[in-house]
């Protein structure tokens, strides 16, 4: 059974993940935690109600999207204030990831109420994890614009990103964002894109930009579906030296000045004092 908050009489919310898209990911606490609770906000709830039929599971849903969600909270909170149990799900995945839920999360913490995540399925982790990128930082930006101009700039900020960087993307604006991709680093960046994961035709590409805008070409079957982009800047792309670098200018200048501690990272990776100290006053000059 669904506990209640052990300090008072209300009611949780509980965050639910839900497949991506093969059924047997759903776990068996997901399973049980949406069969206990009073009520279910979903995302879309004729979306819903088929996972919910799948699995012979009965409850109230009532629906909190992006245009509603703000009003919404309020809603929860006095269902949780009876002490009613409430779960939110989005249409597939982990809500609030690049899904509905952030504005209720927020304003149920913000009144004190518990709010416990019931962990499962999530694209982003499942396809970073099978894609032979970094994974020991990674950065993710959710859905990129839709338009080739904002695009660019925000490729462009991610020039001294370390880690992989993640983005979702649809099978509309895939070609156009690898092309934006090209655009901005060349082939300067390893990329990764998982389609489809965990469905039927689940593929992972990988090259350069140029190299997946050739796969697209070649074959546009490699456009449809839903799509996981992830570039590496560290692989392949000539920049290991300058992210080390950066990465050692940004410890030495918690504690030293700027001219010390290229100095001293000069000593640690080989590079030249006045490139090192130019580094360090454009990252200084960022924060």
């Amino acid at each position: 059974m669904v506990p209640h908050s052990s300090d008072d009489a209300r009611g949780s919310l509980y965050i639910v993940a839900t497949p991506i898209g093969n059924l047997d990911d759903f776990s068996k606490r997901a399973e049980q935690t949406l069969r206990d609770v009073d009520y279910i906000a979903a995302e879309d709830t004729r979306h819903t109600r088929r996972l919910l039929n799948h699995f012979g599971i009965e409850a109230k849903l009532f629906s909190i999207h992006d245009h509603n969600e703000k009003d919404k909270a309020d809603y929860v909170a006095s269902l949780l204030d009876e002490g009613k149990s409430v779960a939110l799900v989005s249409d597939a995945g982990t809500p609030l990831i690049s899904d509905p839920g952030y504005h209720v999360v927020h304003a149920l913490r913000e009144k004190g109420h518990k709010v416990m995540p019931i962990p499962g399925a999530c694209a982003l982790i499942a396809a970073l994890c099978a894609s032979g990128l970094p994974t020991d930082q990674f950065f993710f930006a959710g859905f990129v614009p839709a338009k080739s101009k904002g695009r660019c700039d925000l490729f462009e900020s991610w020039k001294t990103q370390a880690g992989t960087v993640i983005f979702y993307e649809s099978t509309h604006r895939v070609y156009d964002s690898i092309a934006d991709v090209q655009k901005v680093y060349g082939d300067d960046a390893q990329l990764v894109l998982a389609r489809e994961v965990t469905k039927t035709f689940e593929t992972f590409l990988s090259g350069t930009a140029s190299e997946i805008l050739a796969m697209f070409d070649e074959d546009a079957n490699q456009m449809r579906g839903e799509f996981v982009v992830m570039l590496s800047f560290t692989q392949e792309s000539g920049n290991e030296a300058e992210l080390e670098a950066k990465r050692i200018l940004t410890i030495l200048l918690e504690d030293l000045p700027v001219k010390q501690a290229a100095a001293m990272a000069a000593k640690l990776t080989g590079e030249k004092k006045n490139y090192l100290y130019k580094m360090a006053l454009e990252m200084q000059g960022a924060e």
